[in-house]
């Protein structure tokens, strides 16, 4: 026991000396420490919790877009019907050799995600969500459900319209596009992998995203939301909860978001959905020609005036542009009052025609620039012959 206290009053001792020592020739040190400390602890303890049902202060986050645009994205299920890929696999021997066809055939099922666009209970999705379906069925973000009727769908941009049938349907508002800038803050609403409505938010990374191989009418924003699969249908909103986009596609290596998401601008799946609800299907125009990006090489060659515009390689003989006159390696440089600069440009001009209308293309032709007149046609379906 002595040895024990001794022990103790010999640390007791040598702490008091070091405190004195310190204190006397480095009293910042003990100041320093309590300075810092102190402040941050009082300032955190005085500040008072918000107001239940009240947003986030200015900077502090986007509850209240989140909250004005969540309840207007569903869920969607797409369910097809069972198919055996192999004619021979009802047999059992051949069951029994190759281990194909054991058990009955399973229905495929499908995730996804739509957006309330009406009241009325029209919705936007992406086309590839319920392409081939049988049955579609949509939930709610209030955990109602519908069988859900397509009314329409265009592959080349990608966007489907269905209708439900349920009254008090909340509906979202359509954001201004046009006015949409690059590092402007969005958020990505939808159901990825099926865990549920799910928030994501990011910045405008990039506009008029094209070329990618995706659909054939490319105008993509991107953004770096997390979108991952599942998303594919959802809503894309600015800060204010309004729609500027539908997400639809992710560049990834492993199936996750790696942070380049895209989305078709709210738009363009709006016109496509007016024509699609008031016709049963989207008309574009034609003029039967192939063409491709204008090079510097090509430009150097021919010693053409111009630095933009589209060099058309083929022509379709009895197509609108064939019978105007329009000759492979001319260059086009503008569709009425539209200037072309590459093949997108030129894609999304002429789809813009009206059929059976007449227009005018801006053509340059060595180093004479002509205006040919013709009469749009109407643009073949997928797979036929296309632009």
């Amino acid at each position: 026991m002595r040895r024990t206290w001794l022990i103790f009053s010999q640390a007791v001792t040598v702490a008091v000396a070091l405190l004195f020592v310190v204190s006397t020739l480095k009293p910042e040190w003990l100041r320093r420490g309590s300075a810092q400390v102190l402040p941050e602890v009082v300032a955190i303890a005085s500040a008072p919790p918000p107001a239940p049902g009240t947003s986030a202060p200015a900077g502090g986050g986007y509850s209240a877009a989140a909250r004005a645009a969540a309840p207007t994205v569903a869920s969607v299920v797409a369910r097809k019907a069972a198919v055996r890929n192999n004619p021979h696999g009802e047999d059992p021997w051949f069951r029994f050799f190759f281990r194909d066809g054991e058990g009955p055939a399973q229905p495929q099922k499908g995730l996804g995600s739509a957006v309330i666009v009406s009241s009325s209970g029209y919705l936007l999705t992406n086309n590839h969500v319920i392409e081939d379906a049988d049955e579609i069925e949509v939930q709610l973000a209030d955990g109602r459900q519908a069988r859900a009727r397509l009314v329409g769908s265009d592959p080349e941009t990608d966007v489907a319209v269905l209708k439900i049938d349920l009254e008090r349907l909340p509906a979202i508002t359509f954001g201004a596009t046009e006015g949409l800038q690059v590092g402007d803050v969005v958020l990505a609403i939808g159901n990825p992998f099926g865990v549920g409505q799910t928030v994501t938010s990011g910045i405008v990374s990039a506009l008029g995203r094209n070329q990618l191989g995706i659909n054939t009418f490319e105008n993509f924003i991107q953004t770096d939301a997390a979108i991952n699969p599942g998303n594919s249908g959802g809503a894309l909103v600015d800060t204010r909860g309004q729609l500027v986009g539908i997400n639809t596609a992710i560049f990834s290596r492993s199936g996750g978001s790696l942070g380049i998401g895209f989305a078709i601008p709210a738009d363009t799946a709006r016109q496509v959905m007016e024509s699609l609800i008031r016709d049963g299907q989207v008309t574009r125009g034609w003029i039967g020609v192939e063409p491709q990006n204008l090079t510097p090489e090509f430009i150097q060659s021919f010693k053409l005036p111009v630095r933009e515009g589209v060099l058309i390689s083929g022509v379709l003989q009895n197509g609108p542009a064939g019978k105007a006159g329009m000759r492979p390696g001319d260059v086009v440089t503008r569709v009425g009052e539209r200037p072309v600069a590459n093949t997108a440009q030129l894609l999304g001009a002429v789809a813009a025609l009206k059929p059976r209308s007449d227009a005018v293309i801006g053509v340059q032709r060595g180093d004479q620039a002509l205006d040919i007149k013709l009469t749009v046609g109407q643009r073949p379906k997928p797979g036929q012959r296309e632009q």
